[in-house]
């Protein structure tokens, strides 16, 4: 099936791709290039500036897709997936982006990816709790997302796979005093329902707004596991065989509220408060046995329980904007402070069948408490040769706690903790940055950005329960660089050059043993290093009325790369933990279409065809590996009528290399819906996953142990729905400043 559905897929694109080209004349042309003001939160109402170096929107219908020097960013607008589903769904869709079953974002194969909203930092994004907050928060309050594979130095160089900007949705213009907003509420199968809804107020020189959102979902998650491992007593792989099936549902709900309000014409003051709290269960079992090197069952058990994430995420910012001019000379100054606890926990009744024993309860608990500070000063002044000049200082402060915890017993009464896995781990994280860019039109067509990033890391870690401290210190130099060549009215192309680094998270580096079943055990690496890439892009792109081609050959080279290995510590016991390769490079071709096929018809589609060459050296069960790898997507939405409009989505990963083996392939086809009833009122209906067989499979391949991991998450789920939108006054236009950003991250 899974075969036949790519095949399909494939064909498809072959036929839309040039048929595209032959439906350009059918359409008037609309395009037209213009920059937004700087980049600031959508509660700002900073005015249009003129257009400067290399800012162009292309479509001007709706702007599906906006490319600038740096970036290429998607609207959400008709992404009905995105109006019913979750983030993840929504950046499903986004050429570049591809997230895995458990919410692990990457771009173009890297999952070093640092994700931010409205341009500022995210923590519930960033950590290890990203993959549930992906799955979790509703992808219908952002009206855009933003793709920087090679981002300016105005941003944070975290991430060598590069950073993925959320746009929240804009509010209402001024100086209209009025409320405007929307409610949407979608019911699902299984239960599954969601409801969201957005409202702000304008009165003068102050404008409130407020958005609130709350879902439920279930779910049912199969894994299987086969693992052969070289016994060395008998020099025969013996085969262990473990299956989980789990059935549970996740409730989540969010709210933020923001004020902002104008001093003078040129002063404006903002403020935001936001909320999200997560809470994720399911009841599931688990069934393990192992072969003897005798023959027969050497070992089995049942685990039957329940597992839970709960997560609060809290945090407040105040921004002050100062305007010299309205030709974009400003000074903006931020505070952020956001705090995060969230926990994994599991209980479990452990029947132990060979060898007999008796049953006994296991309880986990792994707590994450986590406060950061931010502080930016940006600063922005055109110059009078045509250029602008970008000036920036970013702290960025980090104490985050890891609690982990085993307990057992006969009862809950009598559970006691496991030392060998139960342990505190601190960390304390400082980071100064300072940046420039620089940006100028040497002529009509030719366009440059330069920049350079200075950071200083004190890194402080503090391993509790052992009472080792240790410490890392490290000053590094980051350049960018932009050039953009118009060859004619329709062509484009551009070359770009950044460094990034990717510093271990904190649990990366504790080296205590965190315990994942009787079989599996995990722990960090004290001694692991930053990886540092540098990426090299060559663009081209093209527009034609309301059609949009991008290709973009890319090359990154990262020392140090991050890769998690697993080995076999005996008694059929295995620990995974991160090493650092000694080099991992990445090259590749990436095409972007998007455009009408027939008046009512329109399609989005991307390709990324890339190889992947992995130096293992130092790796224990690790060699050097190469292999090529093709992902893509196609959308086609059809305007059926002026109220009906249809889209089908398909999506498909390729295979990713590991240190160890190989992460396979993954598709997806998504159906959606949307009738609109009169001005205020539309309902929406959407099919995901269709053929209800999105999942994961991962294989390893050493000297001494094979095994090959299937997961399976049952995520077919349609929704129906109604949205209202209320109100007289009209959305102000996004914000956006494709050149860098007013903060970074």
């Amino acid at each position: 099936m899974t075969s036949s559905k790519l095949v399909l897929m494939v064909g498809v694109a072959s036929v839309a791709l040039p048929g595209a080209a032959l439906a350009q004349s059918q359409t008037p042309a609309a395009t037209q290039a213009q920059t937004p003001a700087a980049r600031t939160a959508p509660a700002q109402s900073t005015p249009q500036q003129p257009a400067s170096v290399g800012d162009v929107v292309v479509n001007a219908r709706a702007a599906d897709v906006r490319a600038s020097i740096d970036s290429t960013s998607y609207s959400l607008a008709n992404d009905l997936q995105a109006q019913t589903g979750t983030l993840a769904e929504a950046l499903r869709n986004v050429p570049s982006v591809e997230v895995d079953p458990d919410g692990n974002v990457s771009l173009r194969g890297d999952s070093n990816v640092t994700i931010l909203v409205d341009g500022r930092p995210s923590t519930q994004f960033n950590g290890p709790s990203r993959g549930q907050m992906v799955q979790q928060i509703p992808a219908a309050q952002y009206a855009r997302i933003e793709v920087m594979t090679n981002p300016s130095a105005a941003y944070s160089p975290e991430g060598s796979g590069g950073v993925i900007n959320l746009i929240t949705k804009p509010s209402v213009v001024r100086p209209t005093q009025t409320t405007t907003g929307s409610i949407r509420a979608n019911v699902g199968d299984d239960g599954r329902y969601n409801i969201g809804g957005n409202v702000a107020h304008v009165n003068g020189k102050l404008t409130l707004s407020a958005d609130v959102g709350l879902r439920h979902d279930g779910y049912v998650a199969e894994t299987s596991r086969v693992r052969e491992r070289l016994d060395a007593g008998s020099g025969r792989f013996l085969q262990s065989r473990q299956s989980q099936n789990v059935d549970g549902a996740s409730d989540s709900a969010y709210v933020r509220l923001s004020a902002e309000y104008n001093l003078d014409a040129k002063t404006q003051l903002v403020g935001e408060l936001r909320h999200t709290d997560v809470d994720a269960g399911g009841d599931g079992v688990t069934l393990y046995e192992a072969d003897s090197a005798a023959g027969g069952i050497g070992s089995a058990y049942r685990r039957a329980g329940d597992g839970r994430f709960q997560g609060q995420f809290s945090g407040a910012t105040a921004r002050v904007l100062r305007r010299f001019d309205d030709q974009g000379h400003e000074w903006t100054n931020e505070v952020r402070f956001d705090r995060n606890t969230f926990n994994f926990s599991s209980n479990s009744l452990v029947d132990q069948q060979i060898p007999a024993a008796a049953d006994f309860i296991e309880a986990t608990a792994n707590e994450n408490h986590q406060d950061q500070w931010g502080v930016t000063s940006a600063y922005v002044r055109p110059l009078s040769d045509g250029g602008k000049l970008r000036l920036g200082y970013e702290l960025q402060a980090t104490l985050l706690q890891l609690d982990n915890g085993v307990e057992r017993g006969a009862s809950q009464a009598t559970l006691t903790p496991d030392p060998l896995v139960s342990n505190r781990f601190d960390v304390d994280q400082v980071v100064h940055a300072l940046y420039a860019t620089y940006e100028k039109p040497f002529s009509e067509k030719l366009s440059a950005q330069f920049g350079l990033r200075l950071e200083q890391a004190n890194l402080d870690l503090d391993q509790v329960t052992s009472g080792v401290k240790t410490s890392q210190d490290y000053f590094r130099a980051y350049p960018t660089g932009h050039l953009s060549y118009k060859l004619n009215d329709k062509d484009t192309l551009r070359a770009s050059y950044s460094r990034r680094i990717q510093r271990p998270g904190p649990a990366d580096l504790n080296p205590f043993l965190a315990y994942g079943d009787p079989q599996n055990y995990r722990s960090g690496n004290p001694n692991l290093q930053p990886q540092e890439t540098d990426s090299f892009e060559l663009n081209w792109q093209r527009r034609v009325q309301q059609t949009f081609y991008q290709a973009t050959l890319y090359y990154r080279d990262t020392n140090k790369a991050f890769t998690q290995t697993t080995t076999d510590t005996g008694n059929g016991v295995f620990l995974t933990r991160p090493e650092n390769l000694g080099s991992s490079t990445s090259t590749g071709l990436e095409l972007v279409a998007n455009g009408p096929l027939l008046p009512t018809l329109r399609y989005s589609a991307s390709l990324n065809v890339y190889r992947q060459e992995i130096d293992a050296a130092g790796i224990v069960g690790a060699q050097d590996r190469s292999g090529d790898a093709v992902s893509g997507r196609l959308s086609l939405n059809w305007q059926a009528t002026p109220k009906d409009f249809v889209q089908v989505t398909g999506i498909w990963s390729g295979d990713q290399l590991l240190a160890q083996g190989v992460r396979e392939q993954s598709t997806l086809v998504n159906l959606g819906y949307r009738r609109k009833l009169n001005d205020a009122w539309s309902m929406q209906a959407t099919i995901r996953d269709v053929f209800d067989d999105f999942g994961s499979t991962t294989t390893l391949t050493t000297p001494t142990f094979r095994e090959r991991s299937e997961q399976s998450f049952g995520g077919r789920a349609a929704y129906i729905g109604l949205t209202w939108n209320f109100g007289g006054g009209q959305r102000r236009p996004e914000q956006f400043d494709f050149q860098g950003p007013t903060t970074g991250g």
